[in-house]
């Protein structure tokens, strides 16, 4: 049972044989699947090759995964290969539901080998499924298997079932090999020996069985499988060799930034000064992957190290153009591990002065990452099909990809707006965390949350409510369940931008706390230890400094904080030399250079009090993004140089960050931003996040 458990189950509750509860989990790295010759996987991807090729409209694979990764990986692995569509409509389904409804629908199954605690070779082999059902759900309370037998606890032959419209089959003999006669879990298994087929009658093939109606195609063709060439289907190729000559001509457009923490940090990689040769969304990209690719490789590190990509591009028009560039470079054989999750966001580059792809990745030093990237199409959560995950999970902290509202079966937007959007993206952003056993409503840190220019003005001030309200009702159900309330208070941001991927209007990118002991930080507000930060650049503590701040500190571990600069808090800062009714008419686009700067040193300023009085230092930042309006009319390189100067300063006064030859900030330019979907007019928005090694 063991070997069954270590290569099929991928998380659950389990009873030893005292009926002790225990906890076990494997991740989808120690199952995934490597091209071995002569494995039978390697036969299913002949057999489909040649199933191409005999009929071309063949586009998609389906298979009847629940729970086992081991299964799913393999075919999704020979579905990719294959550029087919793995669809798994029965993952993550409810075990006991989908054993009564195959029952209700009258598929009558054997077992054909028995190899768990509690089933007996001489006792239920042979039995069908409806038989066993009541047997199995007392197994399940007891020891907990699957009731399904996803975990091999057993296995069934389909003697009848709608889809035999013909006939069915009757079993004349068999023999009962026994394999293993452990005292615990004996393993048997049933061997056909002779079988002849009985004709159904005429009234089971009537019009009203509606399975019947799926199957009035002629499938009676039979084909040959001949032999292929393993390597006639070749993962995506190499980046262009010509991609270095082009990063030597554009060397002095390419810019970089970096921040210090050793064993998990960012980089960032973006275009500026837009008068050099035009190259084109694609062109772009090629030069700042491959500039991130060297990188990297300056480490010791490769694509495999990526834990999370935030893919900014100018037009999602030309979404299909930077997937096919994106391809290129990261791919499942650089990633043994599993591939990078992902958010693909449509910013305003041209108008920030940038080329039109910008890129930001969180790297880690070490293969301690946890990959979820499930690519069938199911009714758990929208699919992963290309080489991006739904989630990754580093060093206790879940780093899911941007969820859209989409139904995961159709993988379309569901309908109803902005507001349905966001509840279906909520769910699915749900369905991923359970994988991790945890929630987004007890375990999130922070909700980064996009919303699309094409969402209706009235309807923006409900996304906020709406998201508070879904997040009260799952800590409701977890109530209803006995399980503990409210962990964590989390911090939202939201983000006005010009499109996302596949017309959404929303697309929420969550961060949650996973702690390696399961269990429940007794407190969820930050205790301030006794270190205060010291007077920097002149500015003194305020009472109304608070409000700028939103901020969600673990003790000890997590740090992450979000700094909104709106008119009102600029006039504050800079009210020596604003008139009086400044903030009133938004006049954020007539900042002067100076007051800009003055802004800038208070940004830093507010984060490094943060952070020093929850014991939190610069070396631990992660990433921290900067985001400002195009319309700000203080160039880019200037705001650049503004906050690169503050930093030195900082570290001249007080030794506490090292900025370095690269800047640790990644300036973002976006349409709006601030602490409400219904009021995204700051000047600069800051988002830390910081975490203790």
């Amino acid at each position: 049972m063991q070997n069954a458990w270590e290569f099929h189950c991928s998380e659950g509750e389990y009873k030893d044989p005292q009926g002790k509860p225990f906890k076990r989990v494997l991740w989808h790295h120690k199952l995934s699947y490597q091209r071995t010759p002569g494995d039978e996987v390697e036969d299913m991807f002949i057999l489909l090759n040649e199933v191409k090729k005999q009929i071309p409209s063949v586009t998609a694979v389906s298979s009847g995964a629940i729970a086992s990764d081991y299964q799913r990986l393999r075919v999704e692995s020979v579905c990719s290969r294959l550029g087919l569509v793995s669809l798994a409509y029965l993952w993550k389904q409810d075990q006991s539901l989908l054993l009564q409804e195959m029952i209700t629908n009258e598929i009558m199954a054997i077992t054909v080998k028995v190899a768990a605690m509690g089933l007996d070779p001489a006792k239920h082999l042979g039995k069908e499924i409806a038989f066993l059902e009541p047997y199995l759900h007392k197994l399940k309370d007891l020891y907990g298997i699957n009731v399904c037998g996803e975990g091999g606890e057993y296995e069934t032959l389909t003697l009848d079932c709608p889809l035999f419209q013909n006939a069915r089959i009757m079993l004349d003999d068999f023999q009962v090999v026994l394999h293993s006669s452990d005292s615990i879990a004996p393993v048997g298994v049933l061997h056909p020996l002779k079988f002849h087929l009985e004709s159904k009658q005429s009234n089971s093939l009537s019009g009203n069985n509606k399975t019947n109606d799926l199957c009035r195609e002629n499938i009676s063709s039979v084909f040959e499988v001949q032999g292929v060439n393993l390597e006639e289907c070749k993962a995506p190729g190499e980046p262009d060799p010509e991609v270095n000559d082009l990063i030597e001509v554009s060397s002095h457009r390419l810019h970089l930034s970096k921040t210090e923490k050793d064993n998990t940090f960012s980089i960032c990689c973006w275009l500026q000064d837009t008068s050099g040769p035009p190259t084109g969304l694609q062109g772009d990209l090629k030069l700042i992957l491959r500039q991130i690719e060297l990188q990297l490789e300056g480490c010791g590190l490769g694509w495999e190290h990526v834990l999370y990509i935030h893919l900014y591009i100018s037009d999602m028009d030309q979404f299909t153009q930077a997937n096919e560039t994106y391809v290129r470079f990261i791919t499942q054989d650089k990633c043994p591990f599993g591939v990078p999750s992902r958010s693909t966001i449509e910013l305003p580059l041209i108008q920030a002065g940038l080329g039109r792809a910008y890129v930001e990745v969180l790297v880690a030093n070490d293969q301690s990452k946890r990959v979820l990237h499930v690519q069938s199409i199911s009714c758990w959560a929208p699919s992963c099909i290309g080489p991006y995950s739904q989630a990754t999970l580093h060093k206790e902290i879940l780093h899911m990809a941007g969820q859209l509202g989409l139904d995961p079966p159709t993988m379309t937007l569901c309908d109803g707006g902005s507001t349905a959007e966001l509840e279906s993206a909520l769910q699915n952003s749900e369905a991923i965390a359970k994988c991790f056993n945890c929630s987004i409503s007890t375990s999130a840190i922070l909700f980064v949350v996009y919303c699309s220019t094409n969402i209706p003005l009235d309807e923006r001030p409900k996304i906020h409510d709406n998201l508070d309200t879904f997040a009260k009702q799952l800590k409701l159900s977890h109530l209803d369940k006995g399980t503990k309330p409210e962990v964590l208070d989390p911090i939202f941001l939201y983000i006005l931008v010009p499109d996302l991927p596949k017309r959404a209007l929303v697309e929420i990118k969550p961060i949650l706390y996973v702690p390696e002991t399961m269990e429940t930080p007794e407190e969820t507000s930050c205790q301030l230890s006794s270190i205060v930060a010291p007077t920097s650049f002149g500015f003194q503590p305020a009472d109304w400094h608070d409000s700028c701040i939103q901020k969600c500190v673990i003790p000890g571990k997590i740090c992450a904080v979000v700094l909104s600069i709106t008119s009102v808090v600029a006039m504050k800062i800079c009210s020596d030399s604003m008139n009086a009714d400044w903030s009133n008419n938004n006049h954020q686009n007539f900042l002067t250079e100076s007051q800009m700067k003055r802004i800038s040193r208070f940004c830093i300023f507010l984060l490094n009090k943060t952070i020093i009085e929850n014991d939190f230092s610069w070396k631990d930042t992660m990433s921290l993004r900067l985001y400002f309006p195009p319309n700000l009319h203080v160039p880019l390189e200037t705001l650049s140089n503004l906050f690169a100067d503050g930093f030195k300063e900082l570290d001249q006064m007080n030794g506490g960050t090292k900025v370095g030859g690269k800047p640790i900030f990644n300036l973002v330019p976006v349409l709006g931003a601030g602490i409400s979907a219904a009021c995204t007019n700051d000047i600069i928005t800051c988002e830390l996040f910081a975490r203790k090694s």
